[in-house]
């Protein structure tokens, strides 16, 4: 089998606040959405933008630190890998969601701390 990799890195700004809950275990997850912007030039040489919405979570240490620090509009750099997961819904139909597990998380402006450091993930 050939080496895979599963490594994001996204630049981008909070769409929300981070919503910080504890797991049955005592384990902190925070989890928010990034908008990702991207600017191009069309066929007809006309300027487009368009932006793409990510989910995020986090775990354990960098979740509380996300928590404390970023909020609605704040930018951050997000290194982390892709997760997908999937359900049934309600009606019986297949459902999926991907989101980014962050692995680190630098902030960006806002005269915040500017490296969140390793969240030793869960997986």
């Amino acid at each position: 089998m050939a080496a895979s990799l599963n490594k994001v890195f996204l630049a981008g700004n909070l769409t929300r606040d981070p919503e910080l809950k504890k797991m049955g275990t005592g384990k902190a997850v925070a989890k928010f959405s990034l908008a990702v912007n991207r600017a191009y030039t069309d066929n007809d040489g006309k300027k487009q933008d368009e932006t793409c919405f990510v989910d995020v979570v986090c775990w354990n240490r960098l979740a509380e630190v996300c928590s404390e620090y970023l909020h609605k509009g704040s930018a951050a750099l997000i290194e982390g890998r892709l997760d997908m997961h999937t359900w049934k819904g309600e009606d019986g139909k297949k459902r999926s969601k991907l989101e980014i597990v962050a692995q680190n998380i630098q902030f960006l402006g806002d005269g915040a701390r500017a490296d969140a450091g390793d969240g030793n993930e869960e997986a």
